[in-house]
């Protein structure tokens, strides 16, 4: 199961980029994901804290997979073991060459448990990430126009 978001930021990928890798500012502006810490090295591992939608709050420590300056960066996080409910998260920088970058943001979901979190994951999982490009996209662009 794939959740698949996307907006146009105002600004090219390097202002968006420098938003996004910026973890300690994320309570500031990011209603999603409310803190990210450690090394986004590849093969490295990270502590993400999320607050969904409905005010869940759930942390967990993927391992970078993708880390590509002004690109992309993704990670794939697991509950308890390999197999049962992994998720492969990415965001994607691609910059439209007039100024603007597109920003897709998504989810891969595979293992055990999905088809049970399936309605859930397509409601307020995709509604948290449409909410963090939102911010993101507010953030970035207010930023760029000061």
């Amino acid at each position: 199961m794939e959740i698949k978001t996307q907006i146009i930021v105002n600004a090219p990928p390097n202002k968006v980029w420098a938003v996004l890798m910026d973890f300690e500012n994320y309570p500031d502006w990011n209603s999603f994901i409310k803190r990210i810490t450690g090394k986004p090295k590849v093969g490295g591992q990270i502590l993400v804290s999320i607050v969904s939608p409905e005010g869940r709050h759930m942390t967990f420590k993927p391992t970078v997979l993708v880390f590509e300056h002004n690109k992309e960066f993704r990670w794939l996080g697991k509950l308890w073991f390999k197999g049962v409910f992994d998720g492969e998260h990415t965001f994607e920088l691609v910059d439209n060459g007039n100024g603007t970058t597109i920003f897709n943001h998504s989810e891969t979901f595979r293992g055990l448990l999905v088809s049970l979190f399936k309605k859930q994951l397509e409601i307020s999982t995709r509604s948290g990430f449409e909410r963090m490009n939102s911010d993101l996209k507010q953030r970035v662009e207010s930023q760029v126009h000061v």
